[in-house]
């Protein structure tokens, strides 16, 4: 049983349950990400030398160059890519890249979920429907 659902805009399709990796600071997949080890590379950046992959990653948006998309798809690829992403406001680079690579994903959340959420919460995303529930 969920302890809070929160209704989000759907951008891309899926229907996943993980633990989440939470950041205040948009992020540039293209030299900020390494796709082989979904690794942060940005040292300026508030997950810096933490893995991605595997888990749900919420941020305030994405930022950066078009390539950022393919980099998204490429740690599809390679099984490094974040489980979902949750976006206060999804951009068109990390839009494309998660529909590209088939990464749920949702943003405009009811409210604002980098207040509500913490690092490590075990949440669903459905994508299909527009909702998170945060079970934990």
């Amino acid at each position: 049983m969920a302890i809070q659902t929160i209704n989000c805009r759907k951008i891309s399709r899926g229907h996943v349950k993980g633990n989440i990796i939470i950041s205040k600071d948009p992020l540039s997949f293209l030299g900020g990400v390494d796709p082989d080890t979904g690794i942060v590379t940005d040292r300026e950046h508030d997950l810096y030398q933490q893995n991605i992959g595997g888990k749900i990653l919420v941020i305030p948006s994405g930022k950066g160059s078009t390539v950022g998309s393919y980099v998204i798809f490429q740690m599809a690829k390679n099984k490094t890519a974040p489980l979902a992403i949750i976006a206060m406001e999804a951009e068109p680079i990390i839009a494309t890249g998660a529909i590209m690579a088939s990464i749920p994903m949702v943003d405009q959340p009811e409210e604002d979920v980098l207040e509500i959420l913490k690092e490590g919460n075990l949440v669903e995303v459905d994508a299909d429907t527009g909702i998170i529930e945060i079970l934990k």
